[in-house]
């Protein structure tokens, strides 16, 4: 499989939209439609925010950055094990210097690939559905 990564266009929402929600806890997903979570990756994409992985064709996953904060990486449920997550972490990485996301503390799969990839666990918060978060921070210098 060749897998091209590529700035999202906007006809990528719906797409994006339809992983994002595969992606969710089940009660998550339920707060809002599939029309919200597709206008909601239609605004990330306008505002430059997300790449995306393709392979024949097709979205596999997408990882939205807003400066240094990774708000989202979400990957289809078929193309996940394959690298992809690790893919679109490398390259962006290679366009900042600093970058922290958060991650659900039950995601055990993602937990991984973001320690793997070089983030480090700085705090545990808890956010507003009642969950618990693990922030995680990665920077070039720790890398280096």
């Amino acid at each position: 499989m060749t897998v091209t990564l590529r700035a999202a266009r906007p006809t990528d929402a719906g797409a994006t939209g339809t992983i994002l929600r595969q992606g969710l806890p089940p009660a998550q997903a339920a707060q809002h439609s599939t029309a919200e979570t597709i206008a909601f990756c239609g605004t990330m994409i306008d505002r430059g925010w997300v790449t995306v992985a393709e392979a024949d064709g097709r979205v596999q996953g997408f990882v939205a950055r807003d400066g240094a904060e990774i708000c989202a990486l979400y990957l289809a449920p078929h193309a996940q094990g394959r690298g992809l997550g690790r893919m679109l972490l490398e390259a962006t990485k290679r366009h900042a210097d600093r970058l922290h996301l958060r991650s659900l503390t039950g995601n055990l799969r993602a937990r991984r690939l973001y320690t793997r990839a070089g983030f480090r666990p700085i705090a545990p918060e808890t956010c507003a559905e009642s969950a618990q978060n693990i922030h995680y921070v990665w920077t070039r210098e720790a890398a280096a």
